[in-house]
């Protein structure tokens, strides 16, 4: 099983960028933390991060035909991305959306989710144990689909 995890702008700078609210680790250390689990349970993820819309699109375009699944945290492209809603939907791969934060507890416009409708669940608040929580999810919708 392999699992493409996006993660969408700004989000390379954690460990900088309002640890109030993201933490003091970075994104090689969620990274890192992410390996660590996949390989635990004998799967495989590509990390990739971009602050560019295009490049995550293209990216979710790709793993058509390369993924079983992708766990994404769009960013601020969450409130904004009709084009990444748009690529989930066109690939038709199970997705996990995941926040750091919980965006419900922020400022207003952080409540909408264009993406939400197109995944099969959101993890938000957990910070990156989110992620972990987010891959399991994956793994055993994924699993169960194929039966196992």
């Amino acid at each position: 099983m392999h699992i493409l995890v996006l993660n969408g702008p700004n989000l390379n700078m954690l460990g900088t960028r309002e640890p109030e609210h993201y933490g003091t680790q970075t994104l090689g250390d969620l990274e890192y933390m992410l390996r660590q689990e996949a390989a635990q349970m004998g799967i495989t993820v590509t990390c990739y991060q971009s602050n560019h819309e295009g490049s995550l699109v293209d990216q979710i375009q790709a793993a058509y035909h390369t993924a079983d699944g992708i766990l994404i945290n769009p960013a601020a492209y969450t409130h904004t991305s009709v084009a990444i809603l748009d690529a989930v939907k066109a690939v038709k791969l199970p997705t996990v959306e995941v926040h750091i934060s919980d965006p419900d507890t922020r400022e207003e416009f952080r409540k909408i989710s264009y993406i939400r409708q197109a995944c099969i669940a959101t993890v938000k608040g957990k910070g990156f144990a989110g992620y972990i929580e987010g891959l399991h999810i994956l793994y055993d919708h994924i699993t169960a689909a194929q039966g196992q």
